[in-house]
């Protein structure tokens, strides 16, 4: 692998890795402001009412990452087939302008000689 996509990859992975963390700190965040809504719990209910919501956050989250990433996937897919034939159709056109032009040139000059 190049430097370059090695470079962009660790970048990638580093910032996946961040944003999972602050994702997992936003879902803590939020558990505790739950728990804090129900101030009859017990210390134990409370933590574990926590790590229930957590938990639920988490896979709730990483249900979705998967989805977006998938869907991210086909995207490219499809975008990169459609580039193909826009690009194949340029190039067709191109080449067929060319021709004619060349053609054209090519029939003036004879007819004014």
């Amino acid at each position: 692998m190049k430097p370059d996509k090695e470079s962009a990859r660790g970048l990638a992975q580093v910032e996946g890795y961040l944003l999972w963390n602050a994702e997992v700190d936003e879902a803590r965040r939020r558990a505790r402001r739950f728990t804090d809504a129900l101030p009859w719990l017990t210390t134990a209910q409370r933590e574990d009412v926590e790590r229930v919501y957590v938990a639920d956050r988490v896979e709730a989250c990483r249900d979705t990452l998967t989805k977006i990433a998938g869907r991210a996937v086909e995207l490219r897919g499809e975008y990169t087939a459609r580039y193909d034939r826009l690009r194949a159709r340029c190039v067709a056109v191109s080449v067929l302008t060319v021709g004619m032009v060349g053609g054209t040139c090519a029939g003036l000059t004879m007819i004014s000689r």
